[in-house]
């Protein structure tokens, strides 16, 4: 076993330990069933099925159901804790909706994308490793995990509390998240289906913006669902209020930007034009209108 295998089964495990700590904190103030807490059963269901899929997908050495393997463990954890709650509380019904929408248009335009690129490059090396491959289906379990974190623990609460301004400010919040994403996701389809852009980067519409408009949309909507989830959480359960920053950390810091930075960096970094880009577009919040720069400034 090589030192890149041994490194990512340390990996693993402390993805797993990372889950049941997580786990642990999130069950706090939860129902239970069977005796056991709700959202700990979550917890184990979220890597649970990321396993199960793992297996077929190492056997065929393939990655193009890892995405939708994490849209359907947003799913059921949502859907799953909805009917195992017999709940109708409104803040509950409204969180379930927010993730399974999230979940279904990401999901469905995330497979597409892999099924129209043939493969995803980033899994190359890692899908002929069972330890490195095995690794990145539990960090996407955990991934999940803490990403719905403050939805799943307010859904799972044994706490009720009439919708209000926490509510309001997190639905439009998500919204607005919600738009932005779907808006910037098809004009990168559009521009990359035009045969005149091929080898050419985006920069038009919401990508005149900010250079990562899909991702503002997904922290800002993920900061709209930790908002709802607010009023009916407690004690170590509002560890759970988390999730958006590990979201904007991700992005920001580990998996997101940096990725695209450096892959731009390679196949335009030569590019004046791209060079200009960079240096007017801001990489995540766009620069108020009186200050936005032009390409000449």
């Amino acid at each position: 076993m090589s030192k890149a295998e041994r490194g990512a089964l340390l990996g693993a495990i402390i993805a797993m330990a990372l889950g049941a700590l997580w786990a642990w904190a999130g069950s706090q103030g939860t129902r239970e069933v069977a005796g056991y807490p709700l959202f700990a059963l979550a917890a184990l269901w979220a890597f649970a099925l990321n396993w199960a899929v793992f297996v077929p997908s190492f056997l065929a050495h393939t990655e193009h159901y890892f995405d939708a393997t994490g849209s359907l463990t947003y799913l059921t954890l949502a859907l799953g804790t909805l009917w195992l709650t017999g709940a109708s509380d409104p803040r509950v019904l409204l969180l379930a909706a927010m993730v399974v929408l999230w979940a279904l248009r990401l999901g469905t335009f995330l497979f597409a994308r892999v099924r129209a690129d043939g493969r995803d490059g980033r899994f190359d090396a890692l899908k002929v490793s069972f330890p490195r491959f095995f690794m990145t289906w539990t960090l996407q379990g955990l991934w999940v995990l803490i990403t719905i974190g403050a939805a799943l623990a307010a859904m799972a609460s044994d706490q009720s509390v009439p919708l209000g301004p926490f509510a309001l400010a997190g639905g439009a919040l998500w919204l607005l998240g919600f738009i932005l994403e779907v808006i910037a996701d098809g004009q990168k389809r559009a521009f990359r289906r035009n045969p005149g852009n091929e080898g050419a980067f985006i920069q038009s519409g919401l990508w005149a913006l900010c250079r990562h408009p899909n991702y503002l949309g997904e922290i800002l909507l993920w900061l709209g669902v930790a908002l709802v989830a607010v009023p009916v959480l407690s004690g170590w359960q509002q560890l759970t209020l988390l999730s958006p920053v590990f979201v904007y950390v991700l992005l920001t810091r580990i998996s997101g930007i940096p990725l695209l930075a450096s892959r731009g960096k390679r196949r335009w970094g030569n590019d004046p034009a791209y060079q200009a880009y960079l240096d007017r577009t801001p990489a995540l919040f766009p620069r108020p209108l009186g200050r936005v720069r032009s390409p000449g400034a």
